[in-house]
Parts: structure tokens; C-alpha cells; sequence
């Protein structure tokens, strides 16, 4: 059972749909003991970072993803805002997030070269593929994706950045590091290629 994690966020049906279109069985649970007890963990959603801790403090789920998500090695998802607040912290409203993985989150440039940059970024881009990854297996390299974010992640490791994009800065859009995986963009609106991307989550390791 794949446990979606519920902080009262939006866009968490969407992925369900997703998952159950693929197949998979899944829950939208905010309740700790479903989470511990999935095979695989996804947290999801659309929001910001501050509310965000705040809701998995509040519902005690901050530690549960830290512990028995995490470090004990399950199979770990994050989507838009949860790859962000995988890091240590967001500039977006000076947020201390999970600390799963070392790193910040930072917000795009007003401008570049002198033009201005429409934050948020919303729609398509394309995603390059650093490095070979189960996660991107059967999708071509820049193929397209699509994003809504202000803020991007700046991982300590660059290593564990698995595929970039291009938004005023080249950003990181997408982590593996172990069990943790995490895209900057929305897999559960993102096509064919995200639910690729889903499945490929749902799979391996298996």
C-alpha cells in the first residue's frame, strides 16, 4: 500500500486518481500508524513551506517522515512543495523544514540580465537528465514537465540532483539519494512522462 501523505494540503486526489489509473492501491492518510506501516511513502501537494511544517508538526507527522519514513529506508516520494521541504530551509517565510536532506531552498531571480522574471514559474519546461536513475526509466531526456513554484531546492550534494531544468537559474529538479526521491515538478500533471515517472517510484525496489 502506497500511504499519500495528508497535511492538509491541496492536489492530493490528483495523485491518488494518478496511482489508482496505474493500478497501485493507495490512502490519503494523516494518521502516523498508516504511514509507518506502507510500503511506500509520497508527500505531495501545492503550498507554502511555512504552512506546510506547520501542518506536519501539528499532526505529528514531521518525525514520523524523518524516522520511519527516511531513515528507515522506505521508499520515499516528494512532490513540488515536498521536495522542498525535504531540505533544511526556505527563504520562503524563513521556514526550518525536515532536515531529511542537506540543502535550501531559495527563491528564482526578480530578473535576469536586466529582464524581468515572472515568479511564479507556472507551465512546461524541460528536464535534463544528469545521470541514469530507475526513477526516469522508458522517458526520454528532456522530456517536458510541468511546474509551479517560486522557490527551487539547492541540495548540499549536487550529486544526488538526478535532472536539472532552466528557469532564470539552471535548478535542480529532481534528488535521489538512497530511498528519498523528490521532483520539483508535478508528476500528477505532467502527462504520459509523470506517470511513467510514478509508476517507475511505485516499482522498483520491489
Amino acid at each position: 500500500m502506497i500511504a499519500i501523505v495528508d497535511y492538509r494540503a491541496g492536489n492530493l486526489t490528483s495523485v491518488a486518481r494518478a496511482l489508482e489509473h496505474l493500478g497501485h492501491r493507495c490512502e490519503i492518510t494523516d494518521r502516523p500508524e498508516r504511514i509507518r506501516a506502507a510500503d511506500r511513502v509520497i508527500l505531495p501537494g501545492v503550498g507554502a513551506a511555512g504552512a506546510t511544517m506547520e501542518n506536519l508538526n501539528a499532526l505529528g507527522l514531521a518525525e514520523v517522515l524523518r524516522n520511519d519514513v527516511a531513515r528507515a529506508g522506505k521508499p520515499f516520494l516528494g512532490i513540488c512543495i515536498g521536495i522542498q521541504v525535504l531540505l533544511d530551509r526556505s527563504q520562503e517565510d524563513n521556514t526550518e523544514c525536515l532536515g531529511i536532506i542537506r540543502g535550501d531552498v531559495r527563491r528564482y531571480p526578480a530578473a535576469v540580465d536586466g529582464r524581468p522574471l515572472k515568479v511564479p514559474q507556472i507551465g512546461w519546461n524541460r528536464v535534463h537528465q544528469m545521470r541514469s536513475h530507475p526513477l526516469f526509466a522508458g522517458v526520454p531526456d528532456l522530456a517536458h514537465f510541468y511546474f509551479v513554484n517560486s522557490y527551487y531546492p539547492v541540495p548540499a550534494n549536487a550529486e544526488i540532483a538526478i535532472a536539472t531544468s532552466d528557469y532564470g537559474v539552471t535548478f535542480t529538479a529532481a534528488i535521489a539519494d538512497g530511498n528519498v526521491i523528490a521532483t520539483q515538478f508535478h508528476l500528477e500533471k505532467s502527462g504520459a512522462a509523470g506517470l511513467r515517472l510514478l509508476d517507475n517510484f511505485c516499482r522498483f525496489g520491489a
